[in-house]
């Protein structure tokens, strides 16, 4: 299976502090990722790289084999890499429909978007992706009353609409309730039968639900081990990093 993402020899410095520290990952197309690692790992700054934020010191992120260096971060979402924020970034005076109809509009115009009817092709689109992300009950409401996850939930359905190849989502658990976050997890594995997707995240109870493959662990920015779920839990370089304290040596 080919590679969709490929990053050789990454180091991003800030001042003399390395961010991210000669990283080298790999993912295949269809594959959904679960990265790891405590705070000041380097994980927003690897999402950074990948979108074209932030740009690297030294060594190069492909996407389908392209070099991403130098290009700007809107041609990078063209070209099929789309990022959802920790934050929902969902336009609250809008409805479920409007901030849908919104992304899938193609003029892009919030005044088409109110005041044009929509597409067929378009309103199927957007009926599609409010049964996906599971909003029907809450389609006319405003974004403003909905709950945190369900915001989760609309913002990402917004950025499927952009049809990304790869998706980088990060922290979608964050703040939501145990509900909140089953369903967030449910949705992320029905969009991984059809997408790449990186899943940055904190949340032990959610990586197990959600890593149903590899698992990568970051630590001082670069890449610590990578393996399955079990096999990242029990290795003792990640219990350290966690735990701050030293494996027990044979013995003890």
């Amino acid at each position: 299976m080919e590679n969709i993402l490929e990053i050789e020899n990454l180091t991003v410095s800030f001042d003399g502090f390395k961010a991210l520290n000669n990283l080298n990952f790999r993912m295949n197309a269809g594959e959904l990722r679960v990265v790891i690692g405590p705070n000041g790992a380097g994980k927003t700054t690897f999402l950074d790289v990948i979108t074209g934020k932030v740009q690297p010191t030294s060594g190069c992120v492909l996407f389908k084999g392209r070099n991403l260096q130098n290009i700007p971060e809107f041609k990078i979402a063209r070209l099929g890499i789309g990022r959802k924020f920790q934050t929902p970034r969902v336009y609250l005076n809008l409805t479920v429909r409007e901030n849908l109809d919104l992304v899938c509009n193609r003029n892009k115009n919030v005044f088409s978007t109110l005041f044009s009817r929509p597409k067929s092709a378009e309103r199927r689109t957007v009926s599609g992706l409010i049964e996906t992300v599971g909003l029907e009950a809450k389609v006319d409401l405003s974004a403003s009353l909905l709950s945190h996850g369900e915001k989760q939930r609309l913002e990402i359905g917004m950025l499927v609409a952009q049809s990304p190849d790869l998706l980088l989502v990060d922290e979608p658990a964050a703040g939501l309730t145990d509900e909140e976050t089953e369903n967030v997890g449910a949705l992320l594995l029905a969009l991984a039968e059809s997408h790449s997707i990186i899943a940055i995240e904190h949340d032990m109870e959610f990586v197990r639900q959600i890593a149903n493959n590899q698992v990568t662990v970051l630590h001082q920015g670069s890449v610590l081990c990578e393996g399955t779920m079990d096999e990242v839990q029990n290795d003792e370089q990640v219990i350290e990093v966690y735990l701050g304290e030293a494996p027990p040596t044979p013995g003890e």
